[in-house]
C-alpha cells in the first residue's frame, strides 16, 4: 500500500479512537489524559501494534500540543496578573524546589549512580507537567477558580527555572569547563529576560500587531506568531513552552478572547497527540524492572506536591477546599522530565536512569487527573470524620449540631470553593 495511504489510514484510526477514549471519559466525568497514554503505550514500541507511517507526524504534532496548551494558559491572565502573581508566590516556587527535588537527589544517591546523575533525577521529579495540568484545569472547569493562579504562578516559576537548570544539566551531561557552562547559562538568562521584558512591556503592540476582525486572519497570525516565538526560544535554550506561555500573556483584551475561541479546537487534537505520543516513545517491557522504586518515588513526590500546592494556596488566602484541588493538581509530571531524562539517556550516565524517569512519570501522568480530581472530597471527607470524632470524644463540652462541620468545612472566604 501507499506510503501516504498507509499514514492517512494509522492517523485517522488514531484520531478516532481518542475521540471514542474521550467520549468514554466523559460519560464517566474523568479526565480523558490516562487513557490517551494508555492508547499511546498500546501503539508504541513493545506495544499490540506498533505505528510506523504517522509516528513522525505525531512527534510534531506533540510539540505543537504542548505548546497550544501553554499558549492558552496564558491567554488567561495578563501581563499585570504575571508580575502580581510571581511577586506573591516566589516564595512557592522556592519550597517547591526543595520539597520535590530533592527526594529524586536522594534516591539516585541512594541507588549509587553518583552526582550528576543526582541532579537529574532531582529535575525530574521537580517539574510537574505543564500539558497535563493546563488540560486537567480545562476539563474540570477550574481555569476560573481562586486557586488558579497560585498553580499557574507555580508552573511559570518552574518553566523558566528551567531556563538556568536545562543548561546547567546540559553541561554537566557533556562534562564541558567552567566557562563554556557559564556562558550557555547566560545566553539562556539574557533571552529568558528580552522574552520577559517584551511580554510585560509592549504587551499592548503585540496585541494591536496580530488582531484583526477577520477569524481566519487572526487565527493564522496568533498561531504563526507563537510557533515562531516558541521556536527561537528553544533554539536559544529556552523552553518553547514558556516562549508559547508568554505569548499568551502579552495578548490581551478581544484580541485574546477570539484567540481563544479560535484556537480551543486546535488546543483539544494536538494535546491529545501529545499525550500519546509521550506513551508511544514507552516500551512496556522497560517498566516492570524499575517499578518498585518509581512507585516508591511517586508515593513521596506525591505528597510533596500536595503539601506544596496546599502551602502556596493556603499563603494566597484561600480556603481548604481549594488548597487541596491547588496540591493534587500539581502532582502530574510529564514533558520537561521526559526531556531531562532524556537528556541523561543520550549521554549514557546511567542505563537504569531512562526506564525509571520513563515509569515514574507514566505513574504520576496517569495519577495526576485522579489527584487533580479527588484529592478535594478525600481530604474533605476524612477532615470531616475526625472532626467528628474529637466533637464526640470524652470530656467534650460543646457538641456539634449534626451537619455543622459538613456545611462549613472547606468554605472559600469568598468566591469559589
Amino acid at each position: 500500500m501507499h506510503s501516504s495511504a498507509v499514514f492517512l489510514i494509522e492517523f485517522g484510526c488514531l484520531i478516532l479512537g481518542l475521540g471514542l477514549l474521550g467520549r468514554l471519559a466523559g460519560r464517566f466525568r474523568f479526565s480523558p489524559i490516562p487513557l490517551y497514554l494508555l492508547a499511546g503505550l498500546a501503539f508504541g514500541k513493545g506495544g499490540l501494534l506498533p505505528l510506523g507511517a504517522s509516528e513522525d507526524f505525531v512527534a510534531i504534532g506533540a510539540e505543537i500540543g504542548v505548546i497550544l496548551l501553554l499558549l492558552m494558559l496564558g491567554l488567561e491572565y495578563t501581563a499585570a496578573d504575571l508580575i502580581s502573581n510571581l511577586r506573591t508566590h516566589y516564595q512557592a516556587g522556592v519550597v517547591d524546589a526543595v520539597l520535590n527535588a530533592l527526594p529524586g537527589a536522594a534516591l539516585a544517591l541512594l541507588l549509587g549512580w553518583g552526582p550528576v546523575a543526582a541532579v537529574v533525577l532531582a529535575g525530574v521529579t521537580w517539574v510537574s507537567s505543564s500539558g497535563v495540568i493546563a488540560k486537567v484545569l480545562g476539563d474540570l472547569g477550574r481555569l476560573g477558580n481562586r486557586e488558579t493562579p497560585a498553580i499557574l504562578s507555580i508552573l511559570v516559576l518552574e518553566d523558566l527555572s528551567m531556563a538556568v537548570y536545562l543548561p546547567i544539566v546540559t553541561a554537566l551531561l557533556a562534562g564541558v569547563g567552567l566557562a563554556a557552562g557559564a556562558v550557555t547559562l547566560a545566553i539562556a538568562l539574557g533571552v529568558a529576560t528580552v522574552v520577559l521584558v517584551l511580554a510585560v512591556r509592549y504587551g499592548r503592540h503585540v496585541s494591536r500587531f496580530v488582531s484583526s476582525d477577520d477569524p481566519e486572519k487572526l487565527l493564522l497570525v496568533v498561531l504563526g506568531v507563537t510557533l515562531v516565538v516558541a521556536g527561537l526560544a528553544q533554539q536559544l535554550q529556552v523552553s518553547a513552552a514558556v516562549g508559547a506561555f508568554l505569548v499568551g500573556i502579552a495578548l490581551s483584551g478581544e484580541v485574546a478572547e477570539g484567540a481563544t475561541s479560535l484556537l480551543a479546537p486546535l488546543r483539544d487534537l494536538f494535546a491529545a497527540v501529545f499525550f500519546v505520543f509521550f506513551g508511544l516513545h514507552t516500551d512496556p517491557a522497560s517498566v516492570p524492572p524499575v517499578l518498585l522504586p518509581a512507585l516508591a518515588l511517586a508515593a513521596v513526590t506525591t505528597a510533596t506536591k500536595i503539601a506544596t500546592g496546599y502551602w502556596a494556596a493556603r499563603r494566597a488566602g484561600i480556603g481548604p477546599k481549594g488548597r487541596w484541588r491547588a496540591g493534587g493538581t500539581l502532582v502530574a509530571r510529564g514533558e520537561f522530565s521526559i526531556v531531562i531524562a532524556g537528556l541523561a539517556v543520550t549521554s549514557g550516565i546511567e542505563p537504569s536512569l531512562g526506564p525509571l524517569a520513563t515509569a515514574y512519570v507514566l505513574i504520576l501522568v496517569l495519577l495526576g487527573p485522579l489527584t487533580a480530581r479527588w484529592t478535594e472530597p478525600v481530604a474533605t471527607l476524612l477532615t470531616g470524620r475526625a472532626r467528628r470524632r474529637r466533637a464526640t470524644a470524652p470530656g467534650e463540652t460543646a457538641p456539634v449540631a449534626p451537619g455543622a462541620h459538613e456545611s462549613l468545612e472547606g468554605q472559600d472566604p469568598v468566591g469559589r470553593t
